[in-house]
């Protein structure tokens, strides 16, 4: 059950990070990816713990082994490059990256790509 949550968590965090590509494609994601982009940042900015932490603690604790006592990310990734933790430093710049990332492609998405279409919707108009 913990490593299922776990590959759960692996998996949403990179929705976060990187979903909105999937955007370009299927427009309709975007109302389960901008909520769960708002939600890595918020998380990360103001050092909440993710309740899928906790559940995999939880799950862990269950079957017998000790849970971990920081977040997914500085438990699982994070711990195998930065071996004294996740600093506030890299909080921030996680969260910074999920926003620029996050808001470049919905720019794309809104403003370039929307911007094509109706410029080929009114050229076909004439």
């Amino acid at each position: 059950m913990a490593t299922a949550l776990a590959l759960l968590h692996l998996a949403f965090i990179i929705f976060v990070a990187i979903g909105a590509l999937l955007v370009l494609k299927w427009r309709w994601v975007m109302f389960l990816q901008l909520p769960a982009a708002i939600w890595g940042a918020v998380i990360e900015i103001m050092q909440w713990d993710c309740p899928l932490t906790r559940w995999e603690n939880l799950a862990l604790q269950r079957a017998g082994e000790s849970g971990y006592g920081d977040g997914f990310i500085a438990h699982h990734i994070f711990g195998l490059i930065y071996p004294n933790g996740l600093s506030r430093s890299v909080e921030i710049a996680i969260a910074v990256f999920v926003t620029v990332v996050n808001s470049a492609v919905y720019f794309y998405v809104f403003h370039v790509k929307d911007g094509r279409r109706r410029g080929s919707i009114a050229a076909d108009r004439v």
